[in-house]
């Protein structure tokens, strides 16, 4: 684990976007853990939550694009706050697009709003993949919209199996879509970063749940 994925989960924790304890995701099942970049609410976690994503690009993204592209509703935020920070810190100029859910039928009309996609290579940035299905319309979208997918950026990779498949969500998006799906942390991090707390009961509890989980749940890669 980097020094940025260790502070992301500070950053997260401090926010209440990173969660632990017991909950009931939708697929039903009990996790350990809980993610939310809906709580990311200010602009000081803005202007610190695009920081972790324009590290994150930097760091693990392997391709060229040319527009980040946000999905409705929290994907919105991430991108202009990614565009922002790729800027002031690497000098890097990336225009911002985002879907509406509905289209518009006056004024300019239509479905995106700010940069066109057609003839684009598409960055796509949101929090979490859980079953994919958002990523896939998403990816309808910039399609039709004439623009290529190149990969996907989110900040948490959970890394388990999905419901009906020992692939993850993101295995089977990269395997679909045949881009890379990079994270600012990953399961992992977050089993390393709680080992690490000073030990008592509580910690030892959050790890042994962690653990379980993964071995329950977890995909191979």
């Amino acid at each position: 684990m980097k020094p940025y994925q260790e502070a992301f989960i500070k950053f997260a924790l401090k926010n209440g976007a990173l969660r632990f304890g017991s909950f009931t995701l939708k697929s039903g099942r009990q996790s350990p853990y809980f993610f939310n970049a809906g709580m990311f609410i200010d602009g000081e976690a803005f202007s610190e939550l695009g920081v972790f994503y324009a590290y994150a690009i930097k760091e693990q993204f392997p391709v060229e694009f040319d527009v980040i592209f946000g999905p409705a509703y929290k994907g919105i935020q991430i991108a202009t706050c990614a565009s922002i920070a790729l800027q002031q810190k690497y000098h890097l100029t990336f225009p911002v697009s985002f879907n509406r859910k509905e289209p518009k039928d006056h004024g300019e009309g239509g479905l995106i709003v700010g940069s066109a996609l057609k003839g684009k290579r598409v960055l796509l940035t949101d929090d979490v993949i859980t079953a994919g299905t958002a990523i896939r319309e998403a990816a309808k979208i910039i399609s039709q919209e004439g623009g290529t997918l190149v990969g996907i950026v989110i900040a948490l990779n959970r890394q388990e199996v999905g419901q009906k498949s020992q692939e993850s969500a993101i295995q089977e998006v990269e395997r679909e879509f045949d881009i890379p799906v990079i994270s600012i942390i990953n399961r992992d991090d977050l089993i390393q970063y709680v080992s690490k707390l000073p030990k008592d009961t509580e910690q030892e509890q959050a790890l042994a749940q962690l653990e379980q989980y993964k071995v329950q749940y977890g995909s191979k890669a």
